[in-house]
């Protein structure tokens, strides 16, 4: 049984990777000269970093990344701490795994790494995928160039404006009209907002501000969330929304910590926020979709490449469990892969919307009602975040990333 999977980012690097370690041979293409991660932080949940265990890449991540301490919400126009969140040993004990944060090129180069050591698998770059053959027997794919393959399955990994999804969907990403500048500057020149391991999220009307270390503490992420007046107004094309003019307006009433470290991103590009509403199905036959091609979400969980480190070990792991000497019952794989994914990713997709909403509310009861709940909660309540990094089992009816397989994580 081959693959091929379409896309070299963070999750098409890792399916490939969890392919190979249970026995397949896989081609990956690429559509860039060369495997690169545009952005800058990752925020990774024990859910993910259980998810590298059993790709067997933790070990040479724990070195690169960052565990905080704690996380801080904060009002971005007062400064105010609103509530914190343990993430120390209390949290480590009932999770199994550490929060970590990290650069995303450490993470995609390591897996990059973790691939090439692997002889069945075959990493390609400027293969722009332009054409798509479905058959009951297998896939064909062209690329751009003219070149063409052929495999038992197809693995869309190409991410939100995926190309393989139109052989399934035909619908389009819906922005949500906000924008976000991402950068890192050198710890020593983040100010005193980096004095610390904490991650920090100040949030107010129609913005929000993330901080925290990566890169072993060498470097601070910062990534500027806004809401556009000018694509609310119904300026939506290309270059009429989100520039750096907007940025500035957004955060002109936000504290003086939040408007200093604004000031310190660059301002060379933008990232429109959008996701998708969940699709019914991410299977065509030799064809399933993976990450963000499958489920893209808002960013507020923080969960898109960590779901997309789980589609990449279930996915894995369901075709390990349904190999015989004759190949892979590959509908019955996909099946379960989809049956196991599809609702947990739907979770998120459908959760990460109001709660970006309730970050950015400027409606004076909201705002009231979430500084008392909020303000009233422990460090150390992780009860409404058990949904989200527990360990389920295999077998479980619960929808959850499978630990139980070929490739058991260890407790750390």
């Amino acid at each position: 049984m081959s693959a091929i999977v379409v896309g070299g980012g963070i999750g098409g690097l890792a399916t490939a990777l969890s392919l190979a370690r249970n026995g397949r041979r896989v081609r990956l293409l690429e559509r860039a000269e060369e495997f690169a991660e545009i952005g800058a932080g990752l925020q990774f949940g024990p859910n993910a970093s259980r998810a590298l265990d059993a790709l067997g890449v933790l070990d040479d991540i724990l070195p690169l990344a960052v565990r905080p301490e704690r996380a801080e919400l904060r009002d971005a126009l007062t400064g105010h701490l609103i509530t914190t969140l343990d993430l120390g040993p209390a949290f480590h004990e009932r999770y199994g795994y550490p929060y970590l944060v990290l650069h995303r090129h450490d993470l995609l180069e390591t897996l990059v790494q973790h691939c090439r050591r692997h002889s069945s698998i075959t990493l390609e770059t400027r293969r722009s995928v332009t054409g798509v053959q479905l058959r009951p027997d297998g896939a064909s794919v062209t690329c751009a160039d003219g070149s063409s393959y052929e495999a038992a399955a197809l693995i869309g990994a190409d991410g939100l404006h995926s190309t393989l999804r139109r052989c399934i969907h035909d619908d389009d990403p819906i922005c949500s009209g906000y924008a976000a500048y991402r950068g890192t500057v050198p710890r020593r020149l983040a100010g005193q907002s980096a004095s610390s391991n904490d991650v920090v999220l100040w949030i107010g009307p129609g913005i929000h501000l993330m901080q925290y270390p990566v890169r072993r503490g060498e470097l601070y992420n910062q990534v500027a969330v806004f809401r556009s007046r000018r694509f609310a107004q119904g300026r939506t094309g290309p270059g009429e929304w989100g520039g750096p003019e907007e940025l500035d307006d957004a955060f002109a009433t936000a504290c003086a910590p939040v408007r200093e470290a604004v000031s310190r991103i660059g301002r060379a590009r933008h990232w429109a926020m959008s996701d998708r509403a969940p699709a019914p199905t991410w299977i065509n036959g030799p064809l399933v979709l993976t990450g963000d091609a499958a489920h893209p979400m808002l960013q507020y969980l923080g969960q898109g490449a960590c779901q997309a480190l789980e589609d990449a070990v279930e996915l894995g792991y369901r075709f390990a469990l349904h190999s015989s000497p004759d190949g892979v019952d590959l509908d019955l794989a996909y099946r379960e892969f989809e049956a196991a994914r599809l609702p947990r990713t739907a979770r998120c997709q459908t959760s990460a919307r109001p709660w970006g909403e309730l970050w950015h509310t400027d409606d004076p009861l909201v705002l009231a009602l979430r500084e008392r709940v909020l303000g009233r909660r422990a460090p150390d309540d992780y009860r409404e975040l058990d949904w989200l990094y527990a360990p389920v089992t295999a077998g479980s009816a619960a929808p959850a990333l499978t630990v139980a397989g070929p490739q058991p994580a260890v407790t750390r």
